[in-house]
């Protein structure tokens, strides 16, 4: 006999295991979780966009003087925001009353959802990591802003959290071609020299590059460039179970092979100070109450997500990509 309970069961079970998924994709994702460490993972309760406040000039009122010279105390409008929009995202776990009888004593039905939940956590987890890297244009503009958003190839055009690039040369990231900038396509013989131009474009004073995001061509090809004595990797980011080498300080962390997301031939350098996940903080992988269809036999939940990436200085991000 089928178990009645069928809807708490799942219900219960779900819940139970939503703070896991989410804890489960930071452990499985590099820049998550760098930006989890950082305290850069922030929860939003709400509101119409997500606003990320940036300050994207200096004071004008800053002057040299002397004795009684009158002092320039005009206001300045240093401060702006960036505005982007929710993005949403869901998974579904389902069975259908055949199957609720057929594994009907508690065990056999807790192993049949837990199989089940499993899959769709890692489906979860998946494709917000591609989504990650994504520009934001799958499903007619329903995905996450990823890096080919935030960090363009180009980044002379276009609008990022509703501020104009064309327009705004604050809100620029820097970008490196390795043929029309450095001459030549990448290698393990000039790998190294474009990485120090663009690592040095990125650099502000203290802020620097703190994570470098490679595909497997670029990663190869800054690995073979390195002599057996500097082939130094970050003790932190193995201890997470990443493949790592270290970069004037920063961590190189190959995302390519099997289910990477980063771009072919392309090479991200992150300020991860400024760089943000911003989930809703009531739909952070969370499950709703499951539903019975009124014309199938069959239970239903979905675990959801909703929230965004987000960037509040571009200027000292920056990628490196093959013309």
């Amino acid at each position: 006999m089928a178990s009645p309970g069928l809807t708490e069961i799942v219900t219960t079970t779900l819940r139970n295991r939503s703070g896991v998924i989410a804890d489960n994709m930071s452990e499985n994702n590099a820049i998550l979780s760098r930006l989890n460490k950082r305290g850069k993972v922030k929860p939003v309760s709400g509101g119409r966009t997500i606003v990320r406040e940036l300050a994207y000039a200096e004071n004008s009122t800053y002057q040299r003087y002397s004795g009684y010279e009158t002092l320039n105390i005009s206001p300045s409008d240093v401060i702006s925001a960036a505005e982007f929009d929710w993005k949403q995202a869901s998974v579904a776990v389902t069975i259908s009353g055949l199957e609720q009888a057929q594994n009907s004593g508690p065990d056999a039905l807790l192993d049949l959802l837990e199989s089940r939940i499993e899959v769709a956590e890692k489906t979860m987890q998946n494709n917000l990591s591609a989504d990650m890297y994504s520009d934001g244009t799958a499903s007619s503009g329903k995905q996450v802003g990823g890096l080919q958003l935030l960090v363009a190839d180009v980044p002379t055009t276009g609008t990022v959290g509703g501020i104009n690039r064309a327009t705004y040369t604050f809100w620029r990231n820097q970008a490196y071609s390795a043929t029309t900038d450095g001459g030549s396509a990448a290698s393990a013989l000039n790998i190294q020299r474009y990485m120090n131009t663009l690592y040095m474009n990125c650099m502000r004073g203290s802020d620097k590059v703190d994570l470098i995001m490679a595909a497997t061509t670029y990663y190869q090809f800054y690995w073979s460039s390195l002599q057996a004595i500097q082939r130094v990797t970050s003790t932190d980011m193995a201890s997470a179970g990443f493949t790592s080498l270290q970069y004037m300080g920063a961590d190189v962390v190959a995302d390519g092979g099997i289910g990477g997301g980063c771009p072919t031939n392309h090479m991200y350098f992150l300020n991860t100070d400024y760089i943000y996940w911003q989930p809703h903080r009531d739909r952070n992988m969370v499950p709703l109450d499951a539903v019975k269809p009124v014309n199938q036999d069959a239970t239903v939940q979905l675990i959801i997500w909703m929230g965004n990436m987000t960037v509040s200085n571009a200027q000292l991000q920056g990628v490196m990509f093959q013309t």
